[in-house]
């Protein structure tokens, strides 16, 4: 039987005690799991399969049905990343899923894409939150945002219709390249 080697490790007990060999060696193994964040977020959409939570669809259907029409639309890839992920964050965070969406979308998107997910919130609210005894126009806190039309579009287009049970979408595997492109890569990289 072999034995597994782990690879090797700090010997700090708290950051204060940490020396710049102690750094140097995290580093070295910074880019294992900068390389694995698509594989990470491809496992966290497979949360979403078979996750209804009352609604007509599941929430990867969800998810993949509001990019499927941002890419049939014409959207560029960032804006289809966008619409697909920004429900990612449901299982893990259901009082604030548009703030884990964004925070892992960030670094890759534009300030207008990253804004856009992480109000989408709500703005989406406008549709139901009436229908709770809640405020549907508290998006209108917004009003006059740079990038208010741009979020109301997107729930108008893509967040609010993707629950359709008789649409036709692209399954998750079309988008793994497209998840492995941009998250894939360092974004700073792309920034120089």
């Amino acid at each position: 039987m072999t034995e597994i080697q782990n690879p090797p490790r700090a010997s700090f007990a708290s950051f204060e005690e940490s020396t710049k060999e102690d750094w140097a060696l995290i580093m070295s193994q910074r880019d294992e799991l900068e390389a694995s964040l698509p594989t990470r977020v491809l496992e966290q959409m497979e949360h979403l399969r078979n996750d209804y939570g009352g609604f007509p669809i599941d929430r990867l259907e969800h998810s993949v049905q509001a990019a499927t029409r941002a890419e049939r639309d014409g959207r560029d890839d960032e804006y289809v990343l966008c619409a697909l992920l920004h429900d990612i964050g449901d299982p893990l965070a259901p009082y604030n899923h548009p703030d884990v969406a964004a925070a892992i979308l960030k670094p890759f998107v534009s300030s207008a894409n990253h804004w856009m997910v992480q109000q989408h919130g709500i703005f989406q609210g406008y549709y139901f939150w009436h229908h709770l005894g809640m405020d549907r126009n508290t998006r209108d806190r917004f009003a006059g945002h740079q990038h208010y039309d741009y979020c109301e579009e997107f729930c108008a287009l893509y967040d609010g219709p993707a629950f359709d049970p008789t649409y036709v979408s692209n399954p998750l595997e079309h988008y793994e390249p497209l998840i492995r492109q941009f998250l894939g890569t360092n974004p700073t990289s792309r920034l120089a």
